[in-house]
C-alpha cells in the first residue's frame, strides 16, 4: 500500500506536468525558462515557495535540531522569517532588471547591464557552481526518502529514476510545468509534514497515556557564545540573500509584472506553520531514537514508526516531489546558463534541444556528486549558501551602481566565492561567524571598492532609480 500511495502522487504530479502543456502551441526557449514572462501572482508564488520550501524543510529541519539541537532551529527559522522583508523590496526590483535587459538568465542581466561579455562569463561560471550545490542537497534528501520505500534498487538507480521525473517535469512544458507540479508537492508536503508532526505530538503528550518524557541532550538546550554567533550571522546572511542566489532569483523573472512578484511574497510566510510540527518529530526522535546513526532519516524514521504504511507513503512521497521539482528548476537553469551564455553560438531554434541534453548531464553530475560526497544536509545547506549568495554583491550594484564596473563586480564575485570555499574548506573559525558572510564582506569590498579606483567609464543607469510596476 505504501508504494501505492507513492505511485499514484507520483503519477499525479506527470499529469500536472503534462497539464501544463496546454495552450502553449510552441514551447520555445522563452516560454521554456521564465513562462513567456507572463505567470501572475499566485503561480510565480507556488513556484517561488516550491524553491524556498524544498526538501529540507521536510527532512533537513527535523534533521538539524536532532543533530544539534537549538542552534540549527534559531538560525533556520530565523533567516526565513527576516528573508521575506527583504524579498518584498528586492524581488521586484529583480524582475525590473530581467524586463529591462530581456534577459532568461541571471548571468544576462549582469552582462546586459555592464555591457560586458566577460563578466556575463565570470557570472555564469559562478551560477553553475551555485545552483550544482543546491541541487546536491535535493538529491542528498531524495536518495534519504526513496530508500524508505524499501526498494531493491541501487543508490545510483534511486537517484536515476528521481533525476528523470526531474526532466520530465521541465520537458514537457518548461518551467511552468514545474509550477503546476508545485500544486501537488505542497499538498503532500503540508499533509505529510502535519501528519507526522500530529503523530509525534500525540506520542509525547496525548492522552490516556502518560506523557512521554522528553529525553535531550543539555548540548542541544542552549548555545555557547560561538554557536549564537553562527546563528545570529546566518540569519543576517542568508536573510538577505535567499531571494539574490541564482537559484531562486529566476523564478522572479517569470512574473508578469512587478506588482505580481510583490504580492507574490506577501504571502510566503504563511509555509513557515510547517516548521513548528518538524521540531515536535525532532523532540520526539531524540527520546524514542536516541542513537540514530543518521539524522537525515529521522523525520522518515519517525513516520514509520507512527503512521500507517499508506500515509508513509504519501509522506515519502510530498519529501520526494520537493526534491525533484527543485531540481527540475535548477537544471533547466544550469541547462540555459550553458546554452544561452557560455556557448552563445548555439542557434534560438536549436537552443531548446541543446538545453534539454544540458538537463540531463546536470543531473548526472549532481546525482553523481551525492553519491561520492554524502553529507548531513544541514552542511550542504549551508556550504551551498555560503557560494550562492555572494551574487548578492552584483545585485546591489545593479540595483543602486552608478560607476560600479564590470572589473569590479567579477573581481568581488571571484573573491567571494573563492573566499567561501577556503574558510569551509580550512573550518578557518571567526568566532563562530557564518564564514558565508565574511567572505561576502569581502566581496563587497571590492566590488563597490574597486569603484572608487577605478570607475567606469560609462555610468550605468541604477534599477532602483525606474519604476515599471503595473497590475497584478
Amino acid at each position: 500500500m505504501m508504494i501505492f500511495v507513492f505511485v499514484l502522487v507520483m503519477a499525479l504530479s506527470i499529469a500536472a506536468a503534462a497539464a501544463a502543456r496546454f495552450g502553449i502551441k510552441n514551447l520555445d526557449i522563452n516560454h521554456m525558462l521564465v513562462a513567456g514572462r507572463s505567470m501572475p501572482a499566485f503561480l510565480v508564488f507556488v513556484l517561488a515557495v516550491g524553491e524556498v520550501y524544498s526538501i529540507g524543510s521536510i527532512l533537513a529541519f527535523p534533521a538539524g535540531i536532532y543533530a544539534k539541537g537549538l542552534e540549527s532551529a534559531y538560525w533556520y527559522m530565523g533567516y526565513l522569517l527576516l528573508a521575506y522583508p527583504f524579498a518584498y523590496f528586492t524581488a521586484p526590483l529583480i524582475w525590473r532588471a530581467a524586463k529591462r535587459h530581456n534577459a532568461l538568465t541571471v548571468p544576462e542581466v549582469f552582462g546586459r547591464h555592464f555591457e560586458s561579455r566577460n563578466l556575463e562569463i565570470v557570472m555564469s561560471i559562478g551560477a553553475l557552481i551555485a545552483v550544482a550545490t543546491w541541487g546536491q542537497f535535493q538529491f542528498v534528501g531524495i536518495q534519504v526518502a526513496l530508500g524508505e520505500l524499501g526498494l531493491e534498487l541501487s543508490p545510483a538507480g534511486l537517484l536515476g529514476a528521481a533525476g528523470c521525473l526531474a526532466f520530465v517535469y521541465v520537458g514537457l512544458a518548461g518551467v511552468k510545468g514545474s509550477a503546476f507540479v508545485a500544486f501537488i508537492k505542497d499538498i503532500a508536503m503540508m499533509v505529510g509534514i502535519v501528519a507526522v508532526g500530529v503523530a509525534a505530538f500525540w506520542a509525547i503528550w496525548g492522552a490516556p497515556a502518560e506523557p512521554m518524557p522528553i529525553s535531550m541532550p543539555a548540548s542541544h538546550l542552549s548555545m555557547t557564545g560561538p554557536a549564537l554567533t553562527f546563528a545570529i550571522t546566518t540569519i543576517l546572511f542568508q536573510g538577505f540573500g535567499l531571494y539574490l542566489q541564482p537559484s531562486v532569483s529566476p523564478f522572479v523573472f517569470t512574473g508578469k509584472s512587478e506588482a505580481a512578484v510583490k504580492s507574490a511574497t506577501v504571502f510566503m510566510p504563511l509555509y513557515l506553520i510547517m516548521l513548528p510540527f518538524g521540531a515536535i518529530v525532532a523532540l520526539y526522535a531524540l527520546t524514542a531514537f536516541p542513537n540514530a546513526g543518521n539524522a537525515n532519516r529521522i523525520f522518515l524514521d519517525v513516520a514509520h514508526g507512527l503512521l500507517p504504511p499508506w500515509l508513509v507513503g504519501f509522506v515519502i512521497a510530498g519529501a520526494c516531489l520537493a526534491g525533484i521539482l527543485v531540481l527540475s528548476v535548477n537544471a533547466l537553469s544550469c541547462s540555459a546558463i550553458v546554452t544561452r551564455n557560455l556557448l552563445p553560438s548555439v542557434p534560438v531554434t536549436a537552443q531548446r534541444r541543446w538545453t534539454r541534453i544540458t538537463i540531463a548531464v546536470f543531473l548526472i553530475v549532481a546525482a553523481s556528486l551525492t553519491l561520492v560526497v554524502p553529507k548531513l544536509m544541514i552542511g550542504v545547506l549551508n556550504f551551498s549558501n555560503y557560494i550562492a549568495i555572494q551574487f548578492g554583491a552584483a545585485w546591489l550594484a545593479v540595483f543602486f551602481g552608478r560607476r560600479v564596473s564590470a572589473t569590479s563586480v567579477g573581481s568581488g564575485l571571484v573573491v567571494g566565492v573563492v573566499a567561501a570555499v577556503v574558510l569551509y574548506a580550512t573550518e578557518v573559525n571567526f568566532g563562530g561567524a557564518n564564514v558565508g558572510l565574511v567572505a561576502f564582506a569581502a566581496n563587497l569590498a571590492i566590488t563597490f571598492g574597486l569603484d572608487w579606483l577605478m570607475p567606469s567609464k560609462t555610468p550605468c543607469k541604477p534599477v532602483a532609480l525606474g519604476n515599471n510596476a503595473s497590475a497584478v
